[in-house]
């Protein structure tokens, strides 16, 4: 088969590698074919932190100092100091060194430029979090110092989640992105071709595929290709990933070919599969599926043979991790955002419950795609298989699911069988903030190792909720957030603003709802984005349906997604950006809390028209009884009692031993020996089916005489309920 290199381009994040490559290779050994991996990012960022690659920064850079700033001259002038500290900075960060923690939290250890002219204030953050996060947090600073050195002195198109990402924003045209690649190559463009060319030795590939999450990774992608091109015309070049699906669907400029061969949509799996078939010659052109190429005239051509069954997210395969360093990744800490935080710090396995998204309505999304639009699970049993080969292949525990929106009923399923098979993994992902998540069903995934849960909450207003097609009003996400918040599952809301026909009051008014939900503890986390109309996403298919209008605009045949409108009836969304961000910062570190929200902004508002206690009023609405809910299933955590009966004194004890501490339930000898009797059908780890409310009241009226009242109604009942005897919807 084709000898085959899969390539993330940089740069993505720093403490993990994002996923794609991984989720090809796992369905190519699917298939017995060999494929390798490489993450230039975090090759390339390796080869700037280091002694060597800094030396040669420094010295390129003493041409243009005297025209840089302040703060950059400074860094310059400690140069010695950053050449000694960055290796042992770098070996801390990969978690190889943690001891230097104690020496990197004090003063004199690193050299230190703006980035920490504001580090005085949150030093109090790290009261409760230890010198090891601090030391992380301080590290992070020192290499956004760096950072800002080499934006200054070698190119502005470096950053630490992408490259060169100006070039690509918006890009209507072509034009100024091959200008980009067709100039003098800076600096970090000779290093990042050296990289790739000890790869293509390495691996000596027929074919090349880059994935394109995000406009930050294509001109790296490009580089590559136009490396290949000049000095190996026989490789093909194929990319694809999130940047091509959403931006290029409509492509018709021939000038990217001059870099790569193919471009793909959607899924991989498929138009990879059927490229190599192609390439050996094994298939022909028209049986490509999804794949734009130039035609024989040179013009941009569009194949998608829809004979092809779809690949089903059963039959993708495993991710595989090989040949990636996992050992080097670097893990970060931005303080200011907990959710933020999880997200850079630590090696997450990245794996999808379902393909797409269960709900596909939301009016902003880019629901007509295939990557939300075709919803397709897998069963939990084969999502627990692969979790398992992972850990065995990587080592590594902590797995982020990157669903759109992980199905609540499949996240219950897949909890079941992690507690079951006792496999101990850290999880947290992307969920809708719906009603079937149950204060016990958020117990559940909690017990199967949820830490962290993001949904959103968007512009937290039952009118643009409801024009939205969210599913979700603002009293349902209040009493699911704060079902996963009682479950010590830290909440990352998603907030958006500007949406079409918001106004100024409907904005202030949604804040005070986020206002109230830190302060009711139902949030810990949160960030606001304004709203942005696409070309695949309801809104921008039928904008006047949301009394908006779509502005003109040139498009010159390359990128197409972000449309440029005019909200006639909503507000001048721009000015609330800054009290919206200053707001939430403070919100996630319990501060201002009582402050009025109009206090926020540097401008004249109203007050909010929202009683102050609103969510309050929504998280004290009385949930149903358990004898309301006959066919929900009982589920018991913990273990199986010891009993003690005195059937003369007519009293009877239960006695769980359980991790954390025991739990001694006295009750009537009838109730004690019901329940120890029972207990074994209730375990999450028995193989039949689970009992229910209904047959556990039927079966008590018939074995004691006595009416289901007197079990469900019980203070014995109401202990277990608290302490892991769950009401789960199966």
């Amino acid at each position: 088969m084709i000898k085959t290199l899969l390539v993330t381009p940089p740069l993505t994040q720093l403490n993990t590698p994002y996923p794609a490559t991984a989720y090809l290779k796992g369905f190519l050994r699917e298939q017995n074919i060999d494929a390798h991996q490489i993450d230039l990012g975090l090759e390339l960022v390796l080869k700037i932190f280091s002694a060597n690659g800094l030396t040669q920064i420094f010295d390129q850079a003493e041409e243009v100092i005297q025209e840089t700033s302040d703060n950059v001259q400074r860094i310059f002038m400690l140069q010695d100091d950053y050449l000694e500290t960055i290796e042992p900075v770098i070996q801390f960060l990969q978690n190889k060194d943690n001891t230097l923690a104690h020496s990197i939290c004090q003063d004199d250890f690193l050299p230190r430029a703006s980035r920490f002219n504001n580090v005085d204030n949150v030093e109090w953050t790290f009261g409760s979090m230890g010198i090891n996060d601090k030391a992380r947090y301080l590290s992070t600073l020192y290499l956004e110092d760096l950072g800002d050195f080499i934006i200054e002195t070698i190119t502005e198109d470096f950053g630490f989640s992408r490259y060169a990402e100006r070039v690509a924003m918006s890009a209507t045209s072509f034009t100024p992105i091959e200008e980009a690649i067709e100039g003098e190559p800076h600096l970090l463009d000779q290093w990042l071709i050296e990289i790739f060319e000890e790869k293509l030795q390495l691996f000596d590939p027929e074919f090349v595929a880059f994935t394109v999450p995000f406009p930050g990774n294509l001109y790296g992608a490009l580089k590559c290709g136009q490396y290949i091109k000049n000095n190996y015309p026989n490789i093909k070049v194929a990319m694809g990933g999130g940047y091509p699906n959403t931006e290029l669907r409509t492509l018709r400029d021939p000038r990217v070919f001059n870099y790569v061969d193919f471009i793909t949509l959607d899924d991989g799996e498929g138009p990879l599969f059927n490229l190599l078939k192609f390439i050996k010659g094994e298939k022909n052109e028209v049986q490509l599926q999804r794949t734009f190429k130039l035609s024989d005239v040179g013009e941009v051509k569009y194949i998608d043979q829809k004979i092809q069954d779809v690949i089903t997210h059963a039959e993708v395969g495993t991710p595989d991790y090989s040949d990636l360093p996992l050992d080097q990744y670097l893990s970060v800490i931005d303080v200011a955002n907990p959710m933020h935080r999880l997200w850079n710090d630590g090696r997450w396995n990245k794996l999808t419950v379902a393909h797409g998204c269960y709900w596909k309505k939301c009016t902003f999304c880019d629901i007509s795609l295939d990557y939300i639009g075709r919803y397709d699970p897998a069963p939990a049993a084969l999502i627990v298989d692969r979790i398992e080969m992972i850990i065995k292949e990587t080592g590594q525990t902590g797995f982020h699911f990157v669903d759109e929106a992980a199905p609540p009923l499949a996240l219950r399923d897949i909890a079941i069988e992690l507690i079951r098979r006792g496999t101990k993994i850290t999880w947290w992902g992307n969920i809708r903030f719906e009603k079937t998540f149950t204060p016990d069903l958020c117990k559940l995934l909690a017990a199967s190792g949820c830490v962290a849960v993001s949904g959103g909450i968007e512009v937290a207003s039952d009118r643009l909720l409801k024009l939205m097609k969210k599913g979700v009003t603002i009293k349902q996400a209040a009493q699911v957030t704060k079902a996963f918040s009682d479950a010590n599952i830290m909440v990352h809301a998603y907030l958006m603003y500007g949406f079409p026909t918001q106004n100024t009051q409907e904005t202030i008014d949604s804040l005070e709802v986020v206002r109230q939900m830190f302060a009711k503890k139902c949030l810990h986390s949160g960030f606001w984005h304004q709203f942005a109309m696409t070309a695949h996403a309801p809104v921008g298919l039928n904008p006047e349906e949301y009394k908006v209008e779509k502005e003109e605009f040139e498009f010159e045949g390359f990128a197409w997604n972000d449309l440029p409108h005019k909200d006639p009836t909503g507000a001048k969304h721009d000015r609330f950006s800054q009290g919206l961000k200053t707001s939430i910062f403070n919100f996630m570190h319990g501060l201002e809390l009582d402050l009025p929200v109009q206090n926020w902004f540097d401008f004249s508002v109203s007050s909010t028209t929202l009683a102050p206690d609103l969510i309050e009023e929504a998280l004290t609405e009385t949930i149903k009884a358990d004898i309301e809910l006959p066919k929900y299933a009982l589920l018991w955590l913990g273990k199986s009692p010891m009993v003690e009966i005195d059937e003369d004194e007519g009293w009877g004890e239960l006695i769980f031993i359980n991790k954390k501490e025991d739990m001694v339930i006295e009750t009537s000898d009838v109730l004690a020996e019901f329940i120890a009797q029972q207990i074994e059908e209730f375990s999450i780890y028995q193989e039949g089916e689970f009992s229910t409310i209904q047959k556990v009241g039927d079966t008590f009226e018939e074995e004691t005489g006595f009416d289901r009242e007197e079990l469900f109604e019980s203070d014995a009942w109401k202990q277990l309920r608290e302490k892991g005897l769950l009401l789960i919807r199966l």
